[in-house]
């Protein structure tokens, strides 16, 4: 059963990049491009065995390098090439971007105040997160589109980002994105299609707990 009423069955993996240092540091990255470490390395590398196992037939990928050389893991043991798109990058923060995070509270704690409480906030004079939703998930919604039937794509992007696109895919209000908490390194949340659209099936879903370290802790 097709179309407007029962879908066509497809399912999008939105799955967050691997460890990099400024994550440990609780260094805000934003758009700034940070490599993994080595243990993201080996993050992305077991991650992928697993959702190898989802037999994606899609890979799209933020062109930073911490998403991209974790799509690359994804790609090595599934053999699909991977679409860059700089739409799916993390949110742009302007002046937090560097900061480690009692920094921010420190200089900004109106402003991460207002943030936590679900306000639209430049943070850093950057993105409002809407900002960040109308600029990825038209990318992730374009490639969902040339799935086949019961198809699957992956999506390898970070966590603020993966967040406003679940959010709007959800069709949520804004304000109440913040109600979905952030996601671990190399995890993952998948969205399903169902009759009356995309539905939550799994969230911060992974091999191993982990803590969330970054920027949307």
């Amino acid at each position: 059963m097709n179309g407007a009423y029962g879908g066509r069955g497809r399912r999008i993996v939105l799955w967050r990049h691997g460890q990099t240092a400024w994550n440990i540091e609780r260094r805000f990255q934003g758009s700034l491009d940070i490599e993994l470490t080595d243990t993201g390395v080996a993050q992305a590398r077991r991650a992928a065995r697993l959702l190898a196992a989802l037999k994606p037939d899609a890979i799209i990928a933020s062109d930073l390098k911490r998403a991209a050389a974790t799509a690359a893991e994804l790609s090595a043991v599934t053999g699909l090439s991977i679409s860059h798109d700089a739409g799916l990058r993390e949110t742009y923060a302007g002046a937090w971007q560097g900061l480690v995070h009692e920094e921010i509270i420190e200089r900004y704690g109106e402003q991460y105040a207002a943030w936590k409480r679900g306000e639209p906030v430049r943070r850093g004079g950057g993105e409002l997160e809407t900002e960040v939703a109308d600029r990825a998930a038209p990318v992730v919604l374009e490639s969902a589109d040339k799935l086949p039937d019961d198809g699957t794509l992956v999506v390898v992007s970070h966590g603020g980002t993966i967040r406003t696109t679940i959010g709007r895919l959800l069709g949520l209000e804004p304000r109440t994105w913040e109600a979905l908490g952030g996601l671990s390194n190399c995890c993952w949340s998948v969205l399903g299609e169902g009759a009356r659209g995309w539905r939550l099936l799994e969230h911060n879903a992974g091999s191993l707990p982990e803590p969330v370290l970054g920027d949307d802790d």
